[in-house]
């Protein structure tokens, strides 16, 4: 993935800020940022820390993982799904909505991969073979315990 320039970042913030229709001085309050420092960060003259990045997400009410990853600080781990790259092309939905469909829709992938994640764990345990014996003279367990001769001995009649 190729890391996004210094000023990308800010434009981001200010693109998605412009589809929340929130001014700056209303993010920065809501984000707990100073407003020079926040339109500064816009203009790509700052690089926000993963902090501020988390503060701004929450103020536009987006992923922080979004923000990191259109930062550089850590790389989108698995490519965009179809549905969410319709969802997030859909002008005809607010910003809000869009995050809401994606939180969702993220929310039952992670529950399928919890899922699968389990039913192979207990798939792994069920296949585990017995250990085989190694080399020629190897006699299997149970006749290895049962008599120091080698023997198995006769099961006891009931009766």
């Amino acid at each position: 993935m190729e890391l996004p320039k210094v000023g990308s970042i800010g434009e981001y913030i200010r693109d998605q800020r412009k589809q929340a229709k929130i001014s700056l001085r209303q993010l920065a309050t809501q984000a707990g940022v100073s407003n020079p420092y926040l339109s500064q960060i816009e203009r790509g003259l700052r690089k926000p820390s993963a902090e501020i990045l988390n503060q701004i997400a929450k103020g536009l009410r987006i992923s922080s993982q979004a923000l990191y990853v259109q930062a550089g600080l850590i790389e989108d781990r698995e490519p965009d799904s179809d549905v969410l790259a319709a969802i997030r092309t859909d002008r005809t939905i607010t910003e809000r909505q869009r995050q809401v469909l994606i939180d969702i829709y993220e929310s039952f992938r992670k529950e399928n991969r919890a899922e699968a994640q389990a039913e192979a764990e207990r798939t792994t345990e069920n296949a585990r073979p017995e250990p085989e014996p190694q080399g020629v003279d190897a006699v299997p367990a149970t006749e290895a315990a049962a008599s120091p001769n080698g023997r198995i001995p006769p099961e006891p009649k009931e009766g």
